[in-house]
């Protein structure tokens, strides 16, 4: 049976806040893996974003990070660490309006060719691949990027570290 059969995350998605988790997925020259995505029906209208998605059924946070990333990107091979961020956001997408709570995990890994390995059909049509970025790049990118202060949020784990506890980032309304 093809695994989008079985997923039911965005698709089941019907309004209030929607549980989700978020990868900082980090090499070991510390670039950062980022999604490419677009709306399914105007290629044009696109954004780099986090590997991650919905939690579904009874998963924590960390194990939709672990499954998201895995199916997105086929990256297994994964050091799940703390949450960094959290975030509440809204925004519209393939028609209707998805309201998250996100919580970003760091990661890291020394696995870095990626393929997709269990998309749902709304991923299929509105992922167009993965790239991993420098921090410098993210800095001197002109595409859009979410969460929208990434760049200035990736300087500062890598300089500093993790911080001690979450952080709650600004609330983005699109």
């Amino acid at each position: 049976m093809p695994a989008e059969t079985t997923r039911t995350g965005e698709e089941a998605y019907e309004g209030g806040l929607r549980k989700v988790a978020r990868v900082v997925l980090l090499d070991p020259d510390d670039r950062i893996l980022l999604l490419h995505g677009h709306e399914p029906e105007d290629p044009s209208d696109d954004w780099w974003f986090t590997p991650g998605g919905g939690l579904e059924g009874g998963e924590t946070r960390a194990e939709a990070a672990l499954r998201e990333l895995a199916e997105e990107t086929g990256i297994t091979d994964v050091e799940l660490g703390p949450v960094l961020w959290r975030r509440t956001c809204s925004f519209p997408f393939a028609g209707r309006r998805w309201d998250q709570d996100e919580w970003y995990y760091l990661a890291r890994t020394t696995q870095t060719a990626t393929a997709p390995v269990a998309l749902t059909e709304l991923e299929r049509r509105s992922v167009a691949g993965a790239r991993w970025w420098t921090c410098q790049e993210l800095t001197r990118a002109h595409e859009t990027v979410y969460p929208t202060r990434l760049a200035e949020l990736l300087q500062r784990l890598l300089d500093e570290g993790p911080p001690a506890g979450p952080e709650t980032l600004d609330t983005e309304i699109v």
